[in-house]
């Protein structure tokens, strides 16, 4: 069974904006429109609603790790000595500042930290743990492991959960 929601006012339409979006950010306004069913105007209303409501943060290229040389993804589980505000606040600055490290996550369980990790090479990788994961003050372990395949990546969210009975809206 399915957990349809109504997220502040979102209605098929917006969904359906979003969905196209996430598949094709460069599509042009006149081919969403016709997508959605609306014309150009109300559809660039609506497009610039939802990102000044937040709900499309930006646009952004994909591009294809391995042939742009960085093949090595790592996980990487951190420990923190001690999770209080300020060993976090550390933590997490100084782990921003890398480029390689593609995604951060504050977590519950056995580690703190979860990241994932990109490098063209596993030398590549050990320099960034020893010069730099290694020397963030209140690290107490790290356990590392290398993805071997990727078996699914998506970018696109799921919007099956919003209420796609709501009400349509004049924009």
């Amino acid at each position: 069974m399915e957990h349809i929601i109504s997220i502040n006012g979102l209605d098929k339409t917006d969904r359906r904006i979003l969905e196209v979006l996430q598949s094709d950010a460069r599509i042009a306004n006149v081919d969403l429109a016709h997508k959605v069913n609306l014309s150009p105007s109300p559809c660039l209303r609506r497009v610039r609603r939802l990102e000044e409501s937040g709900y499309v943060r930006g646009y952004v290229s994909l591009l294809d790790s391995a042939s742009i040389g960085l093949p090595v993804s790592v996980f990487v589980q951190v420990s923190l000595e001690k999770q209080v505000d300020g060993a976090l606040d550390v933590f997490e600055r100084q782990i921003s500042e890398h480029t390689e490290v593609m995604e951060c996550y504050l977590m519950t369980g056995d580690s703190d930290y979860l990241l994932r990790v990109v490098a063209p090479d596993i030398e590549s990788f050990q320099r960034f743990l020893l010069e730099h994961l290694t020397r963030i003050p209140g690290v107490a372990s790290i356990k590392s492991s290398f993805a071997l395949k990727q078996v699914s990546y998506r970018t696109a969210l799921p919007l099956s959960h919003i209420d796609e009975n709501s009400q349509e809206k004049d924009f």
